[in-house]
């Protein structure tokens, strides 16, 4: 039987390697096509993998089976949860593999891109720059229901690489990192409670001056140069943020 392949990653010594581990298996896991194989391979062939030891990665799967992305059967294996996407919570611990795993899932459509000035908020962090690419997308759960929207504005040259096809399949994150081979340095997160205006009401089918969660992203490149500012609107019903900080 065809198991489920997850993405490679890259390990960082700051931050607990079964957090690492469970972020970036989580992110392949709901960024996945729909035809993908449910069976994960083993514990030893998922070590191997991640370059890490099966008790470390023992304790990654027990975290995504305690929020309903995977079970395990015995002498059967580990599989995925076919309807784990609904209303998963977010967890950031400072990993770009979090911030993937935390746009991740459900299904995507771009409904609109092009050059496009920069609004405020967006234009100081794009200095020499009066305009970029915008993407405006829509992501769904699998029965169609809106969860929340995303407007990405990405410098102009990457943009010319992008196809639009990956962002139907994926965060700009990961597109930027996987794809372009964009070496990201760091993300910087904001989130902060607002009320739905007429243009996210319509888009999330929710009454006008509902709760929304609204976060802002700035994806920074090795340089330290921004390559793109991303502002989405979550439904305030369907998703939670946790943040959690590590003692040193």
């Amino acid at each position: 039987m065809t198991s489920f392949a997850p993405d490679s990653l890259v390990l960082n010594s700051k931050l607990p390697l079964w957090y690492q581990v469970s972020q970036s298996l989580r992110a392949s896991i709901l960024g996945r096509p729909a035809d993908t194989p449910l069976r994960l391979p083993t514990e030893d062939g998922l070590a191997a993998h991640y370059g890490v030891s099966v008790l470390t990665m023992r304790q990654a799967l027990k975290e995504l089976e305690g929020e309903g992305l995977i079970t395990r059967h015995r002498r059967r294996g580990t599989f995925i949860e076919p309807t784990a996407l609904r209303g998963a919570p977010v967890k950031l611990l400072g990993s770009v593999d979090a911030i993937v795993a935390q746009q991740s899932g459900g299904r995507t459509a771009v409904l609109q891109h092009g050059l496009s000035p920069l609004p405020p908020g967006v234009a100081e962090h794009f200095p020499g720059l009066t305009e970029a690419m915008a993407y405006r997308r829509l992501r769904c759960d699998d029965d169609g229901e809106p969860t929340n929207w995303a407007e990405n504005f990405v410098r102009p040259e990457l943009a010319e690489r992008i196809d639009l096809a990956d962002l139907e399949r994926g965060p700009m994150t990961k597109v930027l990192r996987d794809v372009l081979g964009v070496r990201i340095s760091r993300i910087t997160d904001t989130v902060e409670a607002r009320l739905a205006d007429p243009e996210t009401a319509r888009l999330l089918r929710v009454p006008l001056l509902s709760p929304i969660l609204h976060y802002t992203g700035v994806t920074y490149d090795g340089s330290g140069r921004a390559v793109d500012v991303v502002r989405i609107h979550y439904r305030g019903d369907r998703f939670s943020f946790t943040v959690t900080m590590e003692a040193p």
